[in-house]
Parts: structure tokens; sequence; C-alpha cells
């Protein structure tokens, strides 16, 4: 016994009471300024009520596409970069695109085309600033090989360079400062990722600029690589060093905050009696740690998706706009008044 026939695209618009192109534009996500939004949700509709499924194989050879994005971020023990993951592929789904996830050795440094020619393979290119070198290994040994190209947490300023997606980072980084110089706190550490990106100079130059015209303040800078031992190594010297100790580690990361956090009961000062330790990023483990952590959250899943958009609408074409995420501030135990507040 033979199935039902498979439905086709005349068979969606037959039944939705529109023209195949109508299907076509709605299905491969084109409707947008040329169908109305009441169409398109009518289309999706009927398509889903007679189990309609675009034939992307063929649809790929008419277009010269294989309807594929690579998607460069470092190693994914990072749980920010596996949300930037879901975020891009729940886009890209939509659009019946398949997502290639391509992390650089370790996080950093060039890495081996996985395609032998990623141009023949893939249709773009989503990366983070934090895995640009890695760029240099696809295609051609260009920027991503000369494909259309969108970056995540990047300088947006170069004219002409490619489409960017970012987040506030140094309006969080500001409000951070600002929750603890409300809080009392005048001497205060910064513990910053060692790693020469936008993102984290940006941090830096907003924590510098936001103090600078604070009286008595002073700001101190640790530098370590973005992991939780070089973090406790870092708090140690920003505790031990001459002089007044600190009232406030702020914290890159909230990995760097847990590595502070460590740094601390191991001279057995208290969080927050003793000391305020603050992160960034609000990954899981800021409400695992105790007290749980005062952080910025970052919409990873938005940035991913908002990436993914980017690349669609640059094959399209188009010319997307730089983007900018906004962050929040999380207030939770980790941060209080000093311990001996200034008069």
């Amino acid at each position: 016994m033979t199935g039902a026939a498979r439905p086709t695209s005349r068979d969606v618009a037959r039944a939705a009471g529109v023209s195949q192109a109508t299907v076509s534009l709605v299905l491969g996500g084109k409707w947008r300024g040329r169908v109305s939004e009441r169409t398109a949700l009518a289309v999706r509709a009927t398509a889903d009520e007679l189990g309609y499924r675009p034939n992307l194989a063929a649809r790929s050879l008419r277009l010269g596409r294989t309807r594929t994005a690579l998607l460069v971020v470092p190693a994914l023990t990072n749980e920010y970069f596996a949300r930037i993951y879901a975020g891009v592929a729940g886009v890209a789904a939509e659009h019946g695109f398949g997502v290639v996830l391509y992390p650089s050795p370790e996080g950093i440094g060039p890495a081996r085309d996985p395609f032998g020619s990623a141009r023949a393979a893939i249709d773009g290119v989503i990366a983070s600033s934090m895995a640009a070198d890695a760029l240099a290994g696809i295609g051609d040994g260009g920027r991503a090989g000369g494909l259309p190209l969108v970056m995540l947490d990047s300088d947006p300023a170069p004219a002409g360079g490619p489409p960017t997606v970012n987040l506030a980072v140094g309006d969080g980084i500001r409000q951070m400062t600002r929750h603890l110089l409300a809080l009392g706190h005048r001497r205060i550490t910064h513990l910053a990722a060692d790693v020469g990106t936008w993102t984290f100079r940006a941090r830096a130059e907003a924590v510098a600029a936001e103090l600078a015209g604070v009286p008595g303040a002073v700001l101190a800078t640790e530098r370590c690589a973005l992991d939780i031992a070089a973090a406790r190594a870092a708090g140690m010297r920003a505790l031990t060093a001459p002089g007044p100790r600190p009232t406030a580690l702020l914290c890159d990361g909230d990995m760097l905050a847990a590595g502070a956090c460590k740094a601390a009961r191991g001279l057995g000062l208290r969080v927050p009696a003793d000391l305020s330790v603050s992160g960034f990023d609000d990954l899981a483990l800021a409400a695992a740690l105790d007290p749980e952590l005062t952080s910025v959250r970052l919409p990873a899943e938005e940035v991913g998706a908002a990436g993914m958009r980017a690349l669609l609408e640059l094959l399209d074409g188009g010319s997307p706009r730089p983007a900018e995420l906004p962050v929040e501030l999380v207030v939770r135990g980790s941060t209080a008044p000093p311990a001996h507040p200034r008069p």
C-alpha cells in the first residue's frame, strides 16, 4: 500500500487562496514588505496543516546555495557561546538553514578549514570577535574567505567592515560601577580579562571613565586569563597588594568572579561583609555561588538570533545596520556597603 502523495507548494497555495509565488516568498522568509503578516501567518498555518515541507535540495540547486551558515566561536565550554549557538540555530531553522559549529582550538588562533573549501560548502559566516583569528583558516585565507560575514561582540567603528551585532557592554559595566559607588565603595579593583578584543577594551574604558570624576575613588586593575584558577590568583594579588585593601572586586565575567570569591575565602574574608564581588554575563554559575552573584545579564540567545537575521539579510542583498542589544544589571547577595564606608 502506498501513502498519500506528498503535498506541494501548489496544494498550499490552493488551500490558502494565494499564489505559488506568495507561498514561496513566505516559506522562503522573504515576505516582509511584499506580503501582509496576516497572509504570511495563514500560509504557514496551511503548510503545517497539510504537512508541506519545502524541497530544500532542489531550492539550493536552483539558487546556487547550500543553505548552511558557519558559526565561528571559541570552544563551547563557555555557556555564553552555547546560548549564542541556540539563538543562531533557532532563526536558521525557521528559514530552512543548517548551522555548522566551528570552534577555534582552545578558543584562540587559526583553525583548519573544516570543509577543505568553506566557500564551496557554506553560504556565509557568523563569528565572535573572540575567535576572529580562526577566520584566517577558512576559504582562501582572508576574512571568511570572502564569504558574507557578520561579526558578534566586535568593534562597530571600521567603515566598510562587516555588519556587527553587539551587546551594550559599556553600559553594563557602567551600571555595575554605579551600583558599587552607590553602596559606598571607593577602592575598587577591576579583575580584567586578559583578552585583546573590543568587548573587553570597551569594559575597561567604561570603568575608568566612570570612576575618573568621583572624589576619593581609587581604581586598580589586575589582568588574568578567563578561567577560575587564574582569577583566584589575580584576586589574591589584588587583596594582598601593599596599601589599603580594595572593598570591591569588579570582574569582567562570572568565571572571574568565582575565582575572586575563592581568593577572598582563602584569605578569611567574607563576601559581601568584608568584600563585594561582582560578575558579568549572568551565567547559571551566578545563582549557584553562595552568596549568589550580582552580575550583568547578557541576552546571548538574542545576539545569536540577530546575527543570523543579519546574515540572511546580507544573503538577500541587503545592508544590515549595526545592532546593539541592551543588557541588565541583576543585583544579588555578593555586593553590599563596605564594612567601613566613607564618611
